[in-house]
C-alpha cells in the first residue's frame, strides 16, 4: 500500500532519529536491538531529541560561531518547535517531528520535556552547583528520559505492572544512575573544554578518591533500584532496559578501579568485546553477571 506524504516524511523521520542514535551511542543503539519494531523507534525518537539538544549545549553550535546568547537562543527555539510539534503533530525539524509523533501516541507530555529543557539551559547558566540545583538538574537531564521511556514501555501489551509508582521510581534512578556514570566519565572534557563542575563544594581539579567513591557507591545504589522495576516491565523492554542497566554498571565498575586522577585526562569505555558478551548474555536470559 503505498503511504501517504505525511507518512513517508514521518518514516523518514524515524529513520533520521535512527541515524543519531547509531552514530552517537553504540550502547544505547545496541539495547534498542532487544526491542519489538515500532518501540525501538519510539526510543530512538526520544534519543536523538536529548542528543539534539544536548549538541546545542555541548559546544555544536559554538563551534559554528555562535556567540552565548545566540546558542541560548537556539535552544529556546528548539524547545517552542518540540512543544509546537507535540501539539500539532508536524515539525520542519525532522528529529523535532519524530519524537513529536512519539510523544503524541505514548502520552508524553510538557510535565516532562520543560524540565529536560531547563536543565539542558542550566547548562548554559550555570558553571557550578549546590546539592539542590544538582538534583534538579539530575531530574530534568537525565530523570524525566528514563520517565519518557517508561510511557513507551507502558504502551506495549502485557504492561500493567509498569503502570506502578515503583517502575516509575525505577526509571528515575535508572536516568539518575545513567547521568552519574557520564559524570565520571566526561569528567575531564566537562571540566577542560566545556568549564563545568558537578561536584558541589570541590572544584574539579582536586576530584579526590572519596568524592569518586562516593560517587560510585550512588551509582550502585541507583542501578539497584532500577533493576528492582525490570521485571515489572514486557518482556521485550525488559530484556533491553536489562542490557543498558548491565552496559553501565559494567562502564561503574570501571570508574571504580581507575584512580580519581585518572579520569581527569582520561575517558573510560567498555570495550566492544565486553558490551558483545553482555547483549549475548541479555539474549540468554542471564539476569545478572559478576565482572569476573
Amino acid at each position: 500500500m503505498e503511504l501517504t506524504d505525511l507518512e513517508r516524511y514521518g518514516d523518514t523521520a524515524q529513520r533520521s532519529a535512527r541515524v543519531v542514535i547509531g552514530s552517537y551511542s553504540t550502547s544505547f543503539s545496541l539495547a534498542c536491538k532487544m526491542l519489538d519494531r515500532a518501540t525501538s523507534r519510539h526510543i530512538a525518537n526520544i534519543y536523538a531529541l536529548v542528543r539534539l539538544a544536548d549538541e546545542v549545549v555541548d559546544g555544536v553550535a559554538r563551534e559554528a560561531g555562535l556567540d552565548a546568547g545566540q546558542v541560548a537562543a537556539a535552544l529556546d527555539a528548539l524547545e517552542a518547535e518540540t512543544e509546537q510539534g507535540m501539539q500539532s503533530g508536524y515539525s520542519t525539524n525532522l528529529l523535532v517531528h519524530a519524537f513529536s509523533a512519539t510523544a503524541r501516541s505514548t502520552g508524553i507530555g510538557t510535565e516532562l520535556t520543560r524540565p529536560f529543557f531547563s536543565s539542558m539551559r542550566a547548562d548554559l547558566l550555570r558553571s557550578e552547583h549546590d546539592a539542590s540545583s544538582l538534583e534538579e538538574y539530575i531530574y530534568g537531564s537525565a530523570e524525566v528520559v528514563g520517565l519518557m521511556c517508561l510511557q513507551v514501555f507502558r504502551a506495549m501489551p502485557g504492561s500493567q505492572q509498569s503502570h506502578s509508582p515503583q517502575a516509575a521510581a525505577a526509571a528515575r534512578s535508572l536516568g539518575s544512575a545513567f547521568q552519574k556514570v557520564n559524570f565520571l566519565r566526561d569528567l575531564a572534557a566537562d571540566s577542560e573544554q566545556l568549564g563545568r563542575n558537578y561536584f558541589p563544594g570541590k572544584a574539579a581539579q582536586g576530584f579526590s578518591e572519596a568524592q569518586k567513591s562516593a560517587l560510585v557507591a550512588e551509582i550502585q545504589a541507583d542501578l539497584a533500584v532500577a533493576e528492582s522495576g525490570i521485571a515489572l516491565l514486557p518482556p521485550g523492554a525488559a530484556r533491553a532496559v536489562r542490557m543498558a542497566h548491565d552496559l553501565f554498571a559494567e562502564l561503574n565498575r570501571q570508574l571504580a578501579r581507575t584512580a580519581a586522577s585518572e579520569l581527569l585526562t582520561r575517558r573510560i569505555s567498555v570495550s566492544t568485546p565486553r558490551k558483545a558478551l553482555i547483549a549475548v548474555k541479555t539474549v540468554l536470559g542471564t539476569t545478572s553477571w559478576s565482572s569476573k
